[in-house]
């Protein structure tokens, strides 16, 4: 037997299918799945089909399990990612409210648009005029459903997935009533619609 053959029947060794076995660790094991397969492809020694193989087969598990969850999260409609949009959704409206107010306050009247009432936030703001209940990843979402009726009145809401104002999936701000304190947010549907 020359010395080549008995380096091809050389075992690749246990430390090789540890590196390999790591490779099934969600993100970070992709980087031991690439190790994996570089190894056994610049070996000769006998498993390294193996060692390719789990190396491959760990990556293949991470883009599988995050693919997954990514679906779940922002692809998938119905369950319980549409409850966490929808109460998003509340959250946001309930903070917009008293922005909304507010803008009246300092400038006599309710603002035209949603995108008037945020040129008037500070840049730093937190509050979202976005409707996180509709529209797909990736995709800017549309801003909630705004109408100033008259003076003193406006249409505040979140659409819902059917991106349709005033149907049974919308959400509504939900404030609670201040002593002496009225704001102009109209929940009812108007009449005609």
């Amino acid at each position: 037997m020359s010395e080549s053959d008995s380096h091809k029947t050389e075992s690749m060794g246990g430390f090789a299918y540890v590196v390999g076995g790591l490779a099934f660790i969600p993100l970070i094991g992709v980087l031991f799945g690439i190790a994996a397969i570089v190894w056994g492809l610049t070996t000769d020694k006998s498993g390294r089909k193996l060692l390719i193989a789990l190396g491959a087969s760990g990556i293949a598990f991470t883009v599988i399990l995050y693919g997954s969850l990514f679906y779940f999260a922002f692809g998938q409609r119905g369950g319980v990612y549409d409850d966490l949009r929808a109460k998003l959704a509340q959250t946001s409206l309930n903070s917009l409210v008293p922005m909304v107010e507010f803008y009246k306050i300092q400038n006599g009247r309710y603002p035209e648009s949603l995108d008037e009432l945020q040129k008037s936030l500070p840049k730093e703001s937190f509050v979202s005029v976005y409707d996180p209940s509709v529209g797909a990843f990736g995709t800017q979402p549309p801003q909630f459903y705004y109408q100033r009726t008259d003076a003193d009145h406006y249409y505040l809401r979140s659409v819902g997935p059917d991106g349709k104002p005033f149907t049974q999936d919308d959400i509504v701000p939900q404030i609670a009533p201040t002593p002496g304190g009225k704001i102009g947010l109209l929940v009812k549907q108007p009449p005609g619609s």
